[in-house]
């Protein structure tokens, strides 16, 4: 896009909603997450077991939550799930054993589905009010950038949190903070972002019946089914498998020749940081790409991007079990990376399919198989991690997901 032209999109309301993105993933825990997991005592398949309960919680809230944001209001969905996360993290700084981390599971998962697709829905409804819906990939892999600069400050200020304070545990109630800020943030979003602007009725009219009537008919379309499907699988191979990126970092960490004085967790807290910051700098530039990524390979992206997601985490896999750790980050965090240009693209093709009207219960619908496919995946790459190790069980589910995509794409061609 011409930045000029750019340049008059940046209003106000554009840099609100990349302080949305920027504050919520302000996460100080996500890069220690295992770790911490680990720590408290627990096996990869008790850890699998987590992550699974907490894609069925969000299972059962999803699709009420996307027709309840689509019907009762947006912004009161936002806060709702904001004030969930808040105590899912004071609960986890309080856990210690399984039963309690199931419980701060539950909470998280809440606000994961009152979340998923309400703020997308509203970006997409403020480029239609303003008549710029041919740039929605563009301004929303911008907006996005921001939410990965917000991950990848939050990870370097985790480390130093961690080289200062020594626990893991501390980085839950840090928090709370940046989460606080953004409920003050929703409340200042316009009032003609709260509701869908596609509808021409009255709100009296608004109802959830009309609303999952549309939601309905949208799905049925099968080109919008493919985008939903393709986009779901690959965001849950890395949701299932994003964390256990940093046992790799951990073996990188303890390579570097420097910091030798310092306590082995106060330096793994220290790189694990950096690395995460360096990931989520270059994710961030991804996202802003994207655009031209998809204008220049429009044709076969979304499956091409696919396969090389999976190719990406079978080659981390390998590396790993060959003790080759730097190469092995390198692979897998080509999966972030790749993840980051897909999104913005995807979202865009679902824009275009459906109306702004049940725009966020259609994408709460992919949601909804994200967290199925992901709670799967946890368990299976949970389990097969405990048996054979994190390098085998990266290849086996990276591989097997790789297979299966290309076996389904050739079934495609000859239908």
């Amino acid at each position: 896009m011409n930045k000029i032209l750019f340049s008059k999109l940046k209003n106000l309301q554009y840099y609100k909603f990349s302080a949305y993105g920027f504050l919520k993933n302000l996460r100080f825990f996500d890069a220690f997450f295992i770790l911490f997991l680990v720590e408290k005592g627990l096996s990869y398949s008790e850890i699998g077991i987590l992550y699974a309960a907490r894609e069925i919680f969000i299972n059962v809230f999803e699709i009420p939550s996307g027709i309840i944001a689509d019907t009762y209001g947006r912004k009161s969905s936002l806060i709702a799930s904001f004030f969930a996360y808040i105590i899912s993290f004071i609960v986890f700084y309080f856990s210690g054993d399984f039963w309690l981390f199931l419980l701060a599971f539950l909470f998280y998962g809440i606000g994961d589905a009152f979340r998923s697709g309400t703020h997308k829905g509203m970006i997409m409804d403020y480029l239609k009010m303003n008549r710029w819906q041919d740039q929605k990939i563009n301004y929303y892999g911008h907006t996005r950038s921001w939410s990965q600069k917000g991950s990848a400050l939050s990870s370097l200020i985790a480390g130093f949190i961690i080289f200062y304070d020594g626990s893991y545990q501390s980085v839950f109630l840090y928090s709370v903070i940046p989460y606080m800020l953004n409920v003050i943030l929703i409340f200042t979003y316009p009032k003609q972002l709260n509701r869908p602007i596609d509808s021409d009725r009255p709100k009296s009219e608004l109802n959830v019946l009309a609303t999952f009537r549309g939601f309905v008919g949208a799905i049925r379309q099968i080109h919008v089914l493919r985008i939903i499907n393709s986009s779901a699988l690959h965001s849950a191979y890395l949701k299932s498998i994003k964390d256990y990126i940093q046992p790799v970092m951990v073996h990188v960490a303890l390579l570097m020749p420097v910091l030798i004085s310092v306590e082995a967790d106060k330096k793994i807290g220290i790189f694990i940081g950096v690395f995460y910051f360096v990931i989520y700098i270059l994710t961030s530039v991804a996202s802003v790409y994207s655009n031209k990524i998809a204008v220049k390979h429009k044709k076969n992206i979304s499956f091409i991007t696919l396969l090389a997601g999976f190719a990406a985490g079978v080659l981390s896999g390998i590396f790993y079990n060959s003790n080759l750790w730097v190469i092995s980050l390198i692979a897998f965090v080509m999966v972030f990376i790749i993840e980051n240009i897909r999104k913005p693209i995807l979202t865009g093709f679902v824009a275009d399919q459906v109306s702004n009207e049940i725009l966020t219960s259609v994408i709460s619908a992919q949601s909804l198989l994200k967290t199925f496919i992901t709670a799967i995946l946890a368990i299976l790459f949970g389990v097969l991690a405990d048996y054979y190790g994190i390098g085998w069980s990266l290849l086996v589910v990276s591989g097997m997901l790789l297979l299966v995509s290309v076996i389904v794409q050739n079934i495609k061609l000859k239908t």
